[in-house]
């Protein structure tokens, strides 16, 4: 079986890189059919939009579905999100509220109608505004700043390897692997707070290291081996890399009852897996692809 396995893996990567290339132009696709319909590539948070964050204490177990349910069906044309807030010890200790709510008018409304539902004082529900504008703002000078990470990382990539080819393969592997977990993320309809971007930018470093560790193998290092003994070799300790973060990863989001932590678990927990295809078979296959071509060519180069 693991014979098939390597088999398949060293004769059929154009094959196993067309899958990859399918699922990388779904995604793509998904995330223009997110912006036709909303308006937004994701689905944004109260951090990224705007709006007004509302930390009710509870003396008991409250059910934060039924109130949300109460909320939406009092407020339907507006964007609102209940969750509990839990302690040390697990116990519930206080629901957090998500609204999109702008006017000041609106969130004073607002704020009276939670206190109601709640059965708290209005002094004892704490707030936090975020503006539209400025969240906004945050937004685009987040997303250039994305653009001039990647522009500069391809420099340097290309500086290094003095070869075209595997530094697109690099940052193509690392940008997959960005658009792919993007994709899953607005499937499962995750709101995605200024944290979960930070978890992004989390995930292009790792994507990258992991690209990197396997080009270096394959091609800075050409006495080491054949191709199919350097690859499997980065791919040895590339892979246990990835695997230990992601069991790493799948502990904190067991335990944790932080709403802000898990978010970022669980993205990079989706980000690991995806990268496991976009370096292992992606970018291998890009790679391998290469190298064969230089040998037919007649330029020398260790490609068994």
């Amino acid at each position: 079986m693991l014979d098939q396995i390597k088999h398949i893996y060293e004769t059929k990567y154009r094959t196993l890189l067309l899958i990859s290339f399918c699922i990388l132009f779904l995604s793509i696709g998904q995330i223009s059919y997110q912006y036709i319909t909303t308006g937004d590539f994701l689905h944004k948070g109260v951090s990224l939009k705007g709006g007004l964050t509302l930390t009710v204490p509870v003396t008991s177990a409250s059910d934060p579905t039924v109130l949300a349910t109460q909320l939406l069906s009092l407020y339907p044309d507006h964007d609102i999100s209940v969750r509990e807030l839990r302690g040390a010890g697990g116990q519930q200790s206080g629901l957090v509220i998500d609204a999109d709510f702008i006017d000041k008018e609106a969130m004073d409304s607002f704020i009276l109608t939670v206190a109601e539902q709640t059965g708290i004082a209005k002094a004892d529900i704490s707030m936090e505004t975020f503006g539209s504008r400025l969240s906004q703002n945050f937004f685009e000078e987040l997303f250039i700043g994305l653009l001039i990470t990647f522009f500069f990382m391809g420099i340097v990539i290309f500086l290094y390897f003095r070869d075209f080819v595997p530094s697109i393969a690099v940052m193509l592997s690392a940008a997959s692997d960005i658009i792919i977990s993007l994709a899953i993320v607005n499937v499962l309809g995750i709101k995605l707070s200024s944290a979960g971007i930070a978890a992004f930018l989390m995930l292009i470093g790792y994507s990258i290291d992991t690209d990197t560790l396997l080009t270096i193998r394959v091609i800075k290092q050409k006495t080491d081996g054949t191709l199919n003994e350097r690859i499997y070799g980065a791919l040895k300790t590339g892979g246990l890399m990835t695997l230990t973060a992601i069991a790493a990863v799948a502990v904190v989001l067991i335990f944790t009852n932080s709403d802000v932590l898990f978010q970022i678990m669980l993205i990079l927990f989706i980000g690991l897996i995806v990268d496991l295809m976009t370096t292992w078979v992606q970018n291998v296959g890009i790679l391998r692809w290469h190298l064969l071509k230089l040998e037919q060519k007649g330029k020398g180069v260790d490609a068994q």
